[in-house]
């Protein structure tokens, strides 16, 4: 026996509710003093009906991760994905974009900081995201290099970790005195010292 078209909706509407309520949760707490009851308790079920829709709190903090991911990137590359000296300054516009969603920034500041401990399940995923990050921040590197928009003498792969290091840093500046940094121009002001 088949459920009604209905209750699938209504399952992912409920499901969807306890992401957003996770990433606020997680955002205020860290993963590891947020507690599945908090979350639970926001969306009116029981930890039991929570884990209905996530099989464990693990399971949910790496659906959170992975809608923070998808929703940036589907934002940044809505058209194509940029290359280059466009790569790289879309990433001017990424920490511009961060300004409008502190919940989120702090989020990913907390998991990023929790996760360096090996037995955090978000472990894996920020050794991965970081990896991934360096790699496409260091072809943007080198294509801007070959199209004449970056100093050839600079090493693409130092660059590429420098810009994370420098982003990863400001937002933690910003969330800490938000009128005393301008993440932007930061970032805007760093790209430009790389021409030629």
């Amino acid at each position: 026996m088949t459920k009604p078209r209905g209750s699938y909706t209504k399952g992912r509407a409920k499901r969807a509710e306890i992401l957003h309520e996770a990433m606020a949760v997680f955002a205020e707490s860290g993963y590891r003093g947020g507690s599945l009851k908090e979350i639970a308790d926001r969306v009116g079920l029981s930890q039991a009906g929570l884990l209905h829709h996530f099989s464990s709190k693990e399971h949910l903090l790496a659906e959170v991760i992975a809608l923070r991911d998808a929703s940036d990137q589907a934002r940044r590359f809505a058209e194509s994905t940029p290359s280059g000296r466009d790569a790289l300054a879309g990433l001017a516009e990424q920490v511009r974009h961060n300004t409008t969603v502190p919940g989120l920034v702090q989020l990913y500041v907390t998991l990023s900081g929790e996760a360096v401990a090996e037995g955090h399940p978000a472990h894996t995923s920020f050794v991965e995201r970081y990896r991934a990050l360096r790699r496409y921040l260091g072809v943007a590197v080198a294509e801007g290099q070959r199209a004449g928009d970056v100093d050839p003498a600079l090493d693409p792969a130092v660059i590429a970790t420098a810009l994370i290091a420098l982003m990863d840093g400001l937002q933690i500046q910003w969330l800490l005195d938000p009128a005393a940094v301008d993440m932007p121009t930061v970032v805007e002001s760093y790209l430009k010292s790389l021409g030629p």
